[in-house]
């Protein structure tokens, strides 16, 4: 009994000691050790939609009405510049001059600069360019013909197309030679990249339009001549394509099936006469009610007048550019046009008073001169503003 007495009391201490460690707590258990941080990209978080000082809530916006200065506007146009000179003749004493300095380029060289710079650079060649028929030497005569090296200087000079609806174009002199100076002409023109227009193997071929795109825009040109019979072309027989009333609706309906802006160039009137004839003034309203554009005469070697038809501007003549008729002030007298279209809209013209000598040089007439040519053209025009007769 004593012995178990002990017993107990020793359990008993047992049991207190144990009680004791328990209030006093165990030890934390050690955190465990941390592993390293690792980054990985995330899609950007999406706007948040509660307010917050710095980002209010998104509110939904009405679609933006389009305004002129929201939308790039529209590019412009390009203006696009047509030249036109008066009557080319490389024969006689300008030939003669060339063969003398040995130098085709020298009647063009103190205008290439215009020429060149022109979008479109249109002549009228009234002489032959063929190396068949005889230089005449420079002497008064109606045989107007040229070497075949004035094509290169044309093209040189900057022209792109030339009208040969002239009365000399099948100039040759020699009694054997037939069509063969006129068919050289073209071929010449051509071999250079001059286009001719207003001749050809037959009348129908004559008759077909010239189309040159300019900046998108297609002019559509053609001409027609009334002065020398011998030059038409017929049903079967090279030449030039007739000017007359048929002709003419014929003419601008074909280009106008192929083209933006018809240019009708007729070789008309009689030679010396600055004031335009009733029969070129008819013809003119013709060509107008036909639906050309814009009309640019040649042929009588001096300028004529310009007047507007149904708001289409007429350029009756533009006189000598290149020709030995210096015996009379008017006859070494020309003007260079320019007209300027944009698109398809004609803005208006300039007029580049021009002066040429024996030998075919032309230059920019001095002020004094140029002003008696602008003048002697506005005397001209008031002339112009008396009705025609009806025929």
């Amino acid at each position: 009994m004593h012995r178990l007495s002990r017993n107990l009391i020793l359990l008993a201490t047992l049991l207190l000691l144990l009680l004791l460690s328990a209030c006093q707590g165990a030890p934390a258990a050690s955190p465990p050790e941390a592993s390293p941080l690792t980054v990985t990209p995330t899609a950007p978080l999406a706007p948040s939609l509660t307010p917050s000082p710095t980002q209010p809530l998104p509110t939904a916006s009405p679609t933006p009405v389009p305004t002129e200065t929201a939308l790039p506007s529209p590019t412009e146009e390009p203006i696009t510049t047509l030249l036109f000179t008066g009557v080319i003749v490389p024969a006689r004493c300008v030939q003669a001059a060339i063969d003398a300095s040995g130098n085709p380029d020298y009647p063009y060289e103190a205008v290439r600069d215009i020429i060149s710079q022109a979008d479109l650079a249109i002549g009228t060649l009234n002489a032959t360019i063929s190396d068949i028929p005889v230089h005449t030497g420079c002497i008064r005569t109606y045989l107007l013909v040229g070497s075949s090296e004035n094509a290169d200087a044309l093209q040189r000079a900057g022209f792109d197309v030339m009208s040969v609806a002239t009365n000399h174009i099948k100039n040759c002199g020699l009694p054997t030679c037939g069509d063969q100076a006129f068919f050289d002409t073209l071929a010449n023109l051509r071999r250079v990249g001059i286009l001719p227009v207003g001749a050809g193997n037959n009348h129908a071929e004559a008759m077909q339009p010239v189309v040159v795109e300019v900046n998108g825009v297609r002019f559509g040109i053609v001409s027609l001549g009334h002065i020398e019979p011998m030059a038409f072309a017929g049903e079967d027989t090279p030449g030039i394509a007739v000017l007359n009333e048929e002709n003419i609706y014929a003419a601008v309906a074909a280009a106008r099936e192929v083209s933006d802006v018809v240019i009708f160039m007729p070789h008309w009137g009689p030679e010396d006469a600055a004031t335009p004839t009733w029969i070129q003034r008819n013809l003119a309203k013709v060509i107008v009610e036909a639906g050309a554009d814009l009309v640019v005469g040649n042929h009588t070697h001096v300028v004529q007048g310009y007047q507007e038809l149904g708001g289409v501007p007429v350029f009756y003549g533009l006189g000598n550019f290149v020709f030995d008729q210096t015996w009379a002030r008017d006859h070494s007298q020309g003007v260079i046009l320019k007209v300027m279209y944009q698109g398809t809209k004609y803005l208006g013209f300039e007029l580049i008073p021009t002066h040429v000598d024996q030998s075919g040089h032309v230059t920019i007439a001095d002020p004094d001169e140029a002003q008696e040519i602008l003048d002697r053209i506005e005397q001209v025009n008031r002339v112009l503003q008396i009705p025609t007769p009806v025929p």
